[in-house]
């Protein structure tokens, strides 16, 4: 078999090597065609269901857009309802998501059968599912500013190019100082633990002293911020009010 024909497709089932060779090249050409068009159409179809059963409770849908066939439940008086499972509730397991929030499907399905060797082909409309949520790797990403001399061939004056303007002050950008502030002023977590998340979680090394300049600093960014918020409240007539929903 030469480079550039075809090669026996792993869903031939019972086709052998031999009858794949003796079949015409463009016949060959056009069944892996056709088996890349089912393939595909199998893995828009199989999504398709859960997108139909989307409704309010098993979505971000709100209740007004359901259709009449979903069977709403009648509204518990204040009071009837007891503390803990209710009868007959069969537990609040993780919600499957949504066909559009997932990453990336790895999809099982037989080509061959295990009784008679036949090909498979059709598609299963309610395929046994199982999702796995899981962070992405995370890698620290290092950028270097450079800013080069040259000397010009006519005058020999030398020039030299200009940092950019964004360019951050210190080693670390605003996204890792965002981080070191939000763990110290949110979380109250200490500069050795933060040394020690910003490592093990983000592969950043960060002396301590470093952790306690990236803290000033954003102090002294936020205090602007801070005091025109507390000047705009205290132009308000009323303040420190809780809205509470009925």
């Amino acid at each position: 078999m030469s480079a550039t024909e075809p090669p026996l497709p792993a869903q031939a089932g019972t086709i052998s090597q031999a009858d794949w060779q003796a079949t015409p090249l463009v016949v060959r050409q056009l069944v892996l065609t056709l088996l890349a068009t089912v393939e595909r159409l199998q893995q828009e179809v199989a999504q398709l269901p859960e997108q139909v059963n989307k409704n309010a409770h098993n979505s971000s849908k709100p209740p007004s857009s359901d259709p009449p066939s979903v069977n709403r439940k009648p509204p518990v008086a204040k009071g009837e309802r007891k503390r803990g499972g209710q009868p007959g509730h069969e537990g609040s397991g993780r919600a499957l998501k949504a066909a559009e929030q997932v990453s990336r499907f790895v999809i099982s399905r037989p080509d061959m059968c295990t009784h008679c060797g036949a090909l498979l082909l059709g598609y299963d409309p309610q395929p046994s599912r199982h999702q796995v949520t899981e962070l992405p790797r995370i890698e620290p990403e290092v950028i270097e500013y450079q800013v080069h001399c040259l000397r010009c061939l006519a005058c020999g004056q030398q020039t030299r190019g200009q940092w950019p303007a964004d360019m951050p002050a210190g080693s670390f950008g605003p996204r890792v100082q965002a981080t070191t502030g939000y763990l110290s002023g949110r979380f109250g977590v200490s500069r050795r633990d933060i040394q020690e998340l910003l490592r093990t979680l983000f592969g950043v090394a960060m002396g301590l002293g470093t952790v306690s300049a990236q803290e000033q600093r954003l102090s002294q960014a936020l205090t602007q911020p801070v005091q025109e918020a507390q000047t705009f409240l205290r132009q308000q007539e009323v303040v420190n009010i809780r809205k509470w929903s009925i």
